[in-house]
């Protein structure tokens, strides 16, 4: 049995606790106000930057028009590369060599060129192809159609972008896939389940975590590669900005009209990015992370405990 504690060890007063000082940290955050403000003041101060022409700008038809040409581009593209990405991540893992090269080979070449130069073929597809013919070889064509009118600049772009994007977003829904182990697939077939519902319902929703995040990259970026598409004349965000200042002369103030909208919208792509995170890391506690109301109640919890024990 343990001897009792002293009279004066049981009722001695708390040893107070003091968060560690660190002036350094202070004068860091101090040096980065004051550049951030200069900064800040210099841009909104200076006059050639013709802020009023840029709000003016900002919330005019053509602009409105382009950024929601800029997002069904990134929309349909990133359709067409997820579904084709996911069937070239299947090819790839499949027992057949044939299937797998056939895979491997798409990805190699749609990751070797640039996208700008796959835009600009697309768009000149004609030159190769007058009639583009479906069928079988040696029979009448099922399907035949004039290129020039096949391959419009929206298809052209549509193609390039799309393409291109599979040979990513396959490596992506690979790498996923692979994440899982090959554990949960024998349990779940060992319990009875068909391969492809034991895909859906047990492998699928663990390899999401892995997939989600470079989705959401993927997607942010789509929707700035998608500039790229105003060298074929489709009228996107950057090209209704290009054929506004072609007549003004304003090029600095629509440029920067059209890097607000751009910068709106990846903003919104963030945070619909941030809540898919949250839904497939549910249960999860090593990808779980704090939000900023969380983070912000935490930190003022803090500081009145500290604050109650100084008073």
């Amino acid at each position: 049995m343990p001897a009792p504690l002293p009279e004066r060890t049981r009722h001695a007063d708390p040893v107070p606790v003091r968060p560690l000082r660190r002036p350094g940290r202070w004068i860091a955050v101090a040096v980065v106000i004051v550049l951030a403000v200069s900064v800040a003041h210099s841009v909104a101060t200076n006059h050639r930057f013709e802020w009023d022409v840029v709000w003016e700008y900002f919330t005019s038809r053509q602009l409105i028009d382009g950024m929601l040409t800029t997002l069904k581009l990134t929309v349909l593209s990133m359709a067409i590369g997820v579904t084709l990405g996911v069937i070239l991540a299947v090819m790839r893992q499949s027992d057949v060599w044939i299937i797998r090269t056939v895979a491997s080979v798409y990805i190699w070449f749609f990751r070797g060129t640039p996208v700008l130069v796959q835009i600009i073929f697309w768009f000149n597809l004609a030159a190769v192809y007058p009639t583009i013919q479906l069928g079988l070889p040696g029979l009448d064509p099922w399907i035949s159609m004039d290129s020039n009118q096949a391959i419009t600049p929206i298809a052209a772009a549509l193609l390039a972008l799309g393409l291109n994007e599979a040979a990513y977003m396959s490596e992506i829904v690979r790498a996923g896939l692979v994440s899982v182990d090959d554990g949960q697939m024998e349990a779940a077939t060992s319990l009875g389940m068909s391969r492809s519902r034991a895909m859906r319902k047990i492998v699928l929703p663990q390899a999401m975590r892995v997939i989600i995040p470079p989705t959401g990259n993927e997607t942010i970026g789509m929707l700035k590669v998608t500039a790229l598409v105003s060298v074929v004349a489709v009228a996107d965000l950057l090209y209704a900005a290009q054929v506004v200042y072609s007549t003004t002369f304003q090029t600095v103030p629509l440029l920067i009209a059209a890097s607000l909208w751009y910068i709106v919208m990846t903003s919104v792509l963030s945070v619909g990015q941030v809540q898919l995170e949250r839904h497939f890391s549910r249960g999860s506690t090593s990808t779980q992370h704090e939000s900023f109301a969380q983070r912000f109640r935490a930190a003022a919890s803090r500081f009145h405990a500290s604050d109650r024990r100084t008073s």
